[in-house]
């Protein structure tokens, strides 16, 4: 599982970093500054939880089942808070309906909310010295 988390973070940083190249070069043309700070977000948060997988991957002090845990929640996270996101502010461009993802970037928040709660949550009840 370990390995898999850590691809997992190795895949998030790269679309990460080609997701923020595409937004500064050919997004930043055609949409409006709001929506490319918008977009700009969602790549953020997901650089920042392929990071924090990439740290647990290689964590040894939490059992490979709190590791789990963490890993669900942080990705269950990632697509609904960045994914929507992506749509969000790219529909006046991709033509994709989007207004049923509103209420999907909170939840995937609350996600990644969850991931961090549930790592700490885990590390504090660790009984080791």
């Amino acid at each position: 599982m370990e390995k898999k988390i850590l691809i997992t973070g190795a895949v998030l940083g790269v679309t990460a970093i080609i997701l923020g190249a595409f937004g500064a070069h050919a997004l930043k043309k055609v949409l409006q500054p709001e929506q490319l700070v918008s977009f700009e977000t969602g790549v953020r948060y997901q650089m920042y939880h392929a990071l924090f997988l990439l740290f647990l991957g290689n964590l040894s002090i939490l059992a490979l089942k709190e590791k789990t845990m963490v890993f669900y929640l942080a990705i269950i996270g990632v697509l609904l808070f960045s994914g929507s996101i992506y749509l969000l502010s790219t529909s006046v461009v991709t033509g994709i309906k989007t207004k049923i993802l509103g209420p999907i970037t909170p939840i995937g928040g609350l996600f990644l909310i969850a991931s961090w709660l549930y790592f700490l949550y885990a590390l504090i009840v660790k009984n080791t010295n």
